[in-house]
């Protein structure tokens, strides 16, 4: 019998946070610009994350206004702190 355990970023405004916090601790390079793979790594390795809270929280980051998806998906933006 398999017991399943807790998943802490399945609520996707827990992800947004934590994505947010992840985007705070790099350093932008060109115009605030930050990787996507340098919040996905961390995100999905290290935290041990799935790929579809990683989506939920980015959608969920771009609604509130914490961050900015570029169109291409390849970059974010932060645009704000969490805590609002």
């Amino acid at each position: 019998m398999k017991h399943v355990t807790e998943r802490p970023f399945a609520n996707p405004e827990a992800a947004a946070r934590q994505l947010v916090q992840l985007a705070s601790g790099i350093e932008a390079v060109q115009d605030g610009r930050i990787h996507i793979e340098k919040i996905n790594y961390p995100f999905l390795y290290t935290l041990k994350a799935s790929g579809a809270e990683f989506g939920a929280g980015i959608r969920c980051a771009v609604e509130k206004g914490w961050l900015e998806l570029h169109e291409s998906g390849t970059y974010v933006r932060l645009l704000t702190s969490v805590g609002t």
